[in-house]
């Protein structure tokens, strides 16, 4: 088998296959003996008639299919890993002579991973925006403690305060009739919550327990009960009881009670350490989002669409995953939204692009780079990704498929890629004057006033 490869365009190749007459009596032959037991021919048993009497009957072209698969399948399969070509749709096949006796040719097209023209990727300036943490950020995040902590107690010698937690009845009417969920005993409720309809918790506000009382309200126009939307209503209420919230004091107690730390000072401290670091952390992943994004943007390619029809299907089939663990089927999804799965794949389309210029410009990079990850960098994905999922490395290690780690090999591979990246841009933290040069940056500028300096003296 013979073949030249011929690229017709920056994302397809076309391969032009001459395979010998010999060659291909042959593949007849097996074709023959692969399907002779399902051919009738009169006066023969199943599987016994003379391959030149089905011909006869037939034409020889009933076992061309099956003979050129036999051909063409390893000649294609041996081409594509010979000339390190990546295929990322099917191929289009067309037969240009076939027959016994004579050579069989056929060209393949395909589309494949496309070529990547990188623009800047050295010195891209961008922005780190590291918000400074508040106190108001650290008491934030110390209420939630405190309502955790809360106890509740009854109250009896006053009347409905906001924050209070009421015992209530009520039956609600639209037009004096009584309506489907209008009615509960000894329903709670904690007043200012606005849980219920707008107006119904301000007008308990004042109420003493054993006390009725009518609410007249209105149903939101966008309500999730369309006969009820836009609607007037009055529910009938009595108060059964109140309880209020119980603070706890933000002492050295507390602060036992809801962490590890026996003083309110080191609790409080390490949530603003806490809150650093997760800003720190936000800060570093949206840098590095608007570092490779304008990497991506300054390159170009000629993504063949097969490819983004497959992240499409990849990233619909995680929004499924997300959604069953959530107890929903896409097909109500689908039904709820009113879209078709014509119409979101549409929708998801833009993003997919960038998802696949974004992998397929990493890729280039590294390889202009030589960027490749190394044993140690393979080992700490791992660990790290055993970290996340709370597991023990080793026998996160040991229940990894050949296909997982080679999904954690590229995870690593990219990491590097975008680590460098980093070291090569001319980063600013908000509110700097001068963007900070990475030592490598320093390195390329002095290697590049040299290499001017070497270009005077030579002209």
């Amino acid at each position: 088998m013979s073949y030249t490869v011929e690229k017709i365009a920056s994302n397809k190749v076309k391969l032009t296959f001459t395979e010998t007459a010999e060659a291909f009596a042959e593949a007849m032959q097996k074709a023959y003996l692969k399907n002779r037991s399902r051919i009738n021919v009169p006066g023969f048993r199943k599987g016994k008639a003379p391959r030149k009497l089905i011909e006869n009957m037939y034409g020889e072209a009933v076992f061309y299919d099956d003979a050129f698969e036999l051909v063409a399948q390893p000649a294609y399969d041996e081409a594509i890993k010979a000339d390190g070509l990546n295929p990322v749709d099917r191929p289009e096949v067309d037969i240009q002579q076939i027959g016994s006796g004579q050579e069989l040719k056929f060209t393949i097209e395909v589309f494949v991973k496309p070529d990547i023209t990188l623009g800047d990727y050295k010195g891209v300036e961008v922005q780190k925006n590291l918000k400074p943490i508040t106190e108001e950020a650290i008491n934030a995040r110390i209420d939630t403690d405190v309502e955790r902590a809360s106890t509740t107690q009854d109250v009896t010698d006053r009347a409905i305060e906001n924050g209070d937690i009421v015992n209530l009845n009520y039956a609600g009417t639209v037009d004096g009739v009584a309506f489907e969920g209008g009615t509960a005993e000894n329903q709670s409720l904690t007043i200012g919550s606005n849980m219920f309809i707008p107006g119904f918790e301000e007008q308990m506000v004042g109420m003493q327990i054993g006390e009725e009382k009518d609410l007249t309200v209105k149903f939101p126009e966008q309500y999730h009960a369309e006969e009820l939307a836009g609607k007037d209503a009055v529910f009938h209420v009595k108060v059964n009881g109140i309880q209020e919230k119980v603070k706890p004091a933000l002492d050295d107690d507390f602060a036992a009670d809801v962490s590890e730390f026996d003083t309110f000072e080191a609790y409080k401290q390490n949530i603003k350490e806490t809150l650093e670091k997760n800003e720190a952390d936000r800060a570093e992943a949206e840098l590095e989002d608007a570092l490779v994004q304008k990497v991506v943007d300054a390159a170009d390619c000629d993504i063949p669409d097969a490819m983004i029809q497959d992240e499409i299907t990849t990233m619909l089939r995680e929004m499924e995953m997300r959604m069953a663990y959530q107890g929903l089927r896409f097909e109500d999804y689908l039904k709820y939204t009113g879209q078709t799965m014509d119409q979101l794949r549409e929708q998801y389309k833009g993003e997919a692009t960038n998802r696949v210029k974004t992998q397929l410009v990493l890729e280039a990079v590294a390889k202009a780079e030589g960027i490749e990850p190394t044993d140690e960098d393979n080992e700490a994905t791992i660990a790290d990704q055993a970290q996340r999922m709370g597991r023990e490395v080793g026998e996160f290690k040991a229940s990894l498929s050949e296909g997982q780690l080679e999904y954690l090999r590229e995870t690593a591979g990219i990491k590097k890629t975008i680590d460098f990246l980093k070291a090569n841009a001319q980063i600013t933290e908000k509110g700097q004057e001068k963007a900070e040069e990475k030592p490598a940056m320093k390195a390329a500028k002095k290697a590049k006033k040299e290499e001017k300096a070497e270009d005077a003296e030579n002209k």
